[in-house]
């Protein structure tokens, strides 16, 4: 029988510590977290968290320690869908060319591509923009399509590296009530990276706090608050949410003090 650590989506971080050269960006790090969690990982800037989400992910590799996957050393483009600070996306290519560029690496097959566009841009919240050109879309709807196009391969991890640090106030908002909603429907585990206790707060089901360089773990946090059947304001002005804000943001003050 399997263990816990081998189930689809599960992420073992082992005594992990990465070096560039003689800095000591990360760790020692030990986090278990279970398929289906919604992680975040806040700290002040320099901390290390987006080190770590670059070693789950697989784009590097830990000097010491080990990163598992469901029971296996993740892989790049294959473990996780990746969201970046900016959206990345090609120019020359519409909405709906970038999500059917990121289907066909998935290898999903040319006859299905078409409806598996139209549910990705509809779960984003883009329904009819898949002949939009880029240029033609605000920065918001650009990230949104990121977003779509980071979920158009099934791979049990969701990643994403403050990637709404860019926007206005309010599209952020909007944004993160739509990764809220889409990471509970896909069911994937989720690592988000912010320096935002008030993004956390809301965001997460489980809140880990990163002290400065070299980034170990401060606090390690459950979140009890509804994840759905929640009006995304009400939980705003919810004492319970003001409650845990306060508690992340003192913690990231005194983790990089």
């Amino acid at each position: 029988m399997p263990s816990p650590s081998d189930a689809d989506g599960a992420l073992r971080i082992n005594s992990v510590e990465h070096r560039y050269g003689d800095v000591t960006a990360l760790g020692p790090v030990d986090l278990d977290v279970e398929p289906g969690a919604f992680l975040v990982l806040v700290g002040a800037s320099g901390c290390g968290k987006s080190t770590l989400l670059r070693l789950i992910a697989g784009f590097e590799s830990p000097t010491q320690g080990q990163v598992e996957v469901s029971g296996r050393t993740p892989t790049p483009g294959v473990t996780a869908g990746v969201v970046f600070q900016q959206p990345r996306l090609f120019p020359w290519r519409s909405v709906g060319g970038n999500v059917d560029l990121a289907l066909k690496y998935a290898k999903v097959p040319r006859d299905r591509r078409a409806q598996r566009r139209a549910e990705l841009l509809e779960r984003v919240g883009l329904e009819g923009t898949a002949d939009r050109k880029i240029w033609e879309i605000s920065g918001g709807q650009q990230q949104r399509v990121a977003i779509a196009r980071a979920l158009a391969a099934e791979t049990p991890l969701f990643l994403l590296d403050e990637p709404f640090a860019a926007l206005d106030a309010l599209t952020r908002e909007r944004l993160q009530e739509d990764v809220r909603q889409v990471s509970a429907e896909s069911g994937r585990t989720t690592v988000f990276v912010t320096h935002s206790a008030d993004e956390a707060a809301f965001l997460g089901s489980r809140i880990v706090v990163l002290t400065r360089r070299p980034g170990k773990v401060a606090l390690d946090l459950p979140v009890d608050l509804p994840r759905t059947g929640v009006d995304p304001d009400e939980l705003r002005r919810s004492p319970e949410y003001t409650k845990l804000r306060v508690e992340v943001g003192k913690a990231v003050k005194a983790a990089a003090a």
